[in-house]
C-alpha cells in the first residue's frame, strides 16, 4: 500500500466517487494512464490517503482514528483495490468506538463497492445532464 502525500492527489480523489459509511467516508478516483500503458502492465499499487478533520476531536483522538483506519486498510482493503486508483479515507468519530473486525470488513467491502459501482472518476453532479 502506498500513501497519498500531495494535496493535488487528495483533491483529485475528491472529484471521483464517494461512498459514505457509518465510520468513514471513502473517495476514489482512477489515476490517468499514459499512452501505451494499461491497468495490467502499470507497475505500482493502489494509493491511500487518510484524513480526519478537527471537528472530530483533539489531536489524540484524530490520530487514534487515523491509526485504526490505516491498519484496517493494510489488513483488508489493500488487496481489493485497483492498482490505478487513489483512495482517500475520511475518518468519522464513530470509527473510534467501532470494533476493529467490523471496521476492517466494512472498509474492504467499501473498496470493492466503490470500484464496482460503475465508472469511477467523476461524480454524478459532474456528468452531463440530459436535455430538457
Amino acid at each position: 500500500m502506498k500513501r497519498l502525500c500531495k494535496r493535488s492527489d487528495f483533491l483529485a480523489a475528491a472529484r471521483g466517487r464517494r461512498l459514505d459509511r457509518e465510520w468513514f467516508a471513502l473517495e476514489a478516483a482512477l489515476r490517468p494512464v499514459t499512452e501505451g500503458e494499461s491497468n495490467h502492465d502499470k507497475p505500482g499499487e493502489a494509493r491511500f490517503g487518510f484524513t480526519v478533520t478537527k471537528k472530530v476531536g483533539n489531536a489524540v483522538v484524530r490520530n487514534r482514528i487515523r491509526r485504526r483506519l490505516k491498519e484496517a486498510v493494510r489488513l483488508a482493503a489493500g488487496e481489493h483495490a485497483d492498482r490505478l486508483a487513489d483512495f482517500v479515507v475520511i475518518g468519522k468519530p464513530a470509527a473510534l468506538k467501532a470494533s476493529f473486525g467490523s471496521l476492517k470488513t466494512d472498509l474492504g467491502e467499501a473498496v470493492k463497492r466503490v470500484l464496482t459501482a460503475g465508472r469511477i472518476g467523476r461524480r454524478r453532479s459532474d456528468r452531463a445532464k440530459p436535455p430538457g
